[in-house]
């Protein structure tokens, strides 16, 4: 699926009364000190395009798995780019189409289309590696910037509009065309200097990260080559980094200097293309294509098809099934966090609440920084009605992760299990402010008010978070006037 059209409709509305920029008018090539417009402010609008994106877009995945996979191997590119401490955060898109996007401030979107498509870890790294330095490089927020007078919310919707047209053409672009938006679409595909430099910073990540440095040029090349017969799928990446002979040419002369190297894939990415492609449809078709590609051995592991027919398998609510291939897939050998939180989910859903927590425990000890298991065992502890547990466990991990918004959503669950009223809507206030729905945060608080359960305690910090929330309010409203 692509962005809904109403969400493209509603940016590029936000667009008619821009100015383009002109060439003339942009920073020279490399120069990430740009004066133009400062890293703080890219990376507010950044921010609130996520908010928007995490808030009102149907398409964006809301699955721990696959996102803590991109930010684990997306974080291992970053560590080695030419600003390490950038901040990057990746994020999956549930799209078929072959695409990949960067925005302000270090937020990359990954269409499920790209990672089913990558034949190998190294080629998906070669995409993220690209995206990555057009970032550093400070390519997006050329783009982006208007002028000295165009305020936050000007920026942020002009960011809109070029997100939007990168992620569905032909619905941005018919919009666009029939506005006076049409000056931004010359600023929609990256120039060619640009991908050039994209190509280099790229490469050098891929190399020192000690993925194979031919991922790039070889996934390029098929891309291309695919236009012809899928011509729907990869013109969503080809638009926007327009991909020409000369660019192969630099990528395979760079290969050449360099010694070849195979490098395996992880295990996470072969799961994560398997759970990804087992997602999509029905779940009795994905059961049928999945026991189909295993069947025909259609495959580059069978523990990673296994891993995707049992997910299918999940969906289409058959555990027992589920759980005997998660037997074989153990008996392989083969130790990830996703398959530990798979395992878990079917004993939950089969009503063993106790076997399914154990093993979310077991599996935090031996993956404590895996993503998926946390948000997992919280949920788990939620089904299972442990309210008092699910608030210790969610409230330990928001003293190190203050900003996380499943967090929070489940700290106003477990507050909703226990009936406590005024602190489920202190907990929703949060959820509301951090998905930049400030008017929504201040709702929650003046309902937590209202509630008559809190104490002393609870109250001041309601108060103090309302009138937080209410100048905050303010502001936004003063910057949209701007």
């Amino acid at each position: 699926m692509h962005l809904s059209q109403r969400f493209i409709a509603a940016l590029l509305a936000c667009t008619l009364t821009l100015q383009p920029v002109a060439a003339d008018e942009l920073p020279e090539l490399g120069d990430a000190a740009s004066n133009d417009l400062s890293l703080s402010t890219e990376k507010k609008i950044g921010q609130q395009i996520m908010h928007e994106i995490r808030w009102r877009e149907p398409s964006y995945l809301d699955d721990a798995d696959v996102e803590a996979y991109l930010n684990q191997l997306g974080g291992q590119l970053a560590a080695v780019s030419n600003d390490p401490g950038f901040g990057f955060y990746f994020f999956p898109i549930n799209d078929p189409n072959i695409n990949a996007f960067a925005m302000p401030g270090g937020y990359i979107g990954v269409h499920t289309g790209l990672i089913v498509s990558a034949q190998t870890e190294s080629e998906l790294a070669g995409v993220l590696g690209h995206e990555i330095s057009h970032v550093t490089q400070r390519h997006i927020a050329r783009q982006v910037f208007q002028s000295k007078q165009i305020g936050m919310a000007s920026m942020v919707a002009m960011a809109l509009a070029l997100l939007a047209a990168r992620s569905s053409g032909q619905m941005a672009g018919a919009a666009i065309a029939t506005t006076q938006a049409g000056a931004i679409s010359a600023q929609l595909a990256f120039s060619r200097d640009f991908e050039r430099e994209a190509d280099r910073q790229g490469f050098d990540i891929l190399r020192k990260a000690g993925f194979d440095v031919r991922g790039m040029g070889v996934f390029f090349e098929r891309l291309q080559k695919s236009v012809r017969l899928y011509e729907n799928n990869a013109t969503a990446y080809l638009r926007t980094h327009p991909l020409t002979g000369e660019r192969l040419t630099d990528m395979q002369n760079r290969e050449q200097a360099v010694p070849y190297r195979q490098v395996a894939d992880s295990v996470d990415f072969q799961l994560v293309r398997a759970k990804v492609r087992a997602m999509q449809g029905r779940p009795v078709d994905a059961v049928k294509d999945m026991a189909g590609l295993l069947r025909e051995r259609k495959f580059a592991s069978e523990a990673a098809i296994r891993y995707g027919l049992a997910f299918a398998l999940y969906r289409n609510r058959d555990w027992p099934g589920a759980e005997r291939e998660i037997g074989t897939i153990r008996s392989l050998g083969v130790s990830a966090p996703m398959l530990e939180h798979l395992r878990a989910d079917i004993r939950m859903a089969q009503g063993d609440a106790a076997g399914g927590l154990t093993i979310y425990r077991d599996a935090m000890v031996r993956f404590p920084l895996n993503q998926g298991l946390l948000y997992g065992y919280g949920a788990a502890l939620l089904s299972a009605r442990r309210y008092d547990e699910a608030l210790r466990f969610v409230e330990a991990r928001l003293g190190n992760t203050p900003d996380d918004v499943r967090l929070h959503k489940m700290r106003a669950e477990s507050y909703a299990g226990l009936d406590k009223k005024a602190m489920q809507h202190r907990a929703l206030a949060e959820v509301f402010a951090l998905q930049g729905q400030t008017a929504g945060a201040v709702e929650q608080l003046q309902q937590a008010q209202k509630a008559g359960d809190a104490n002393f305690f609870e109250m001041s910090s309601i108060d103090a978070r309302l009138r937080e929330m209410k100048q905050r309010l303010i502001d936004e409203l003063k910057e949209k006037r701007n």
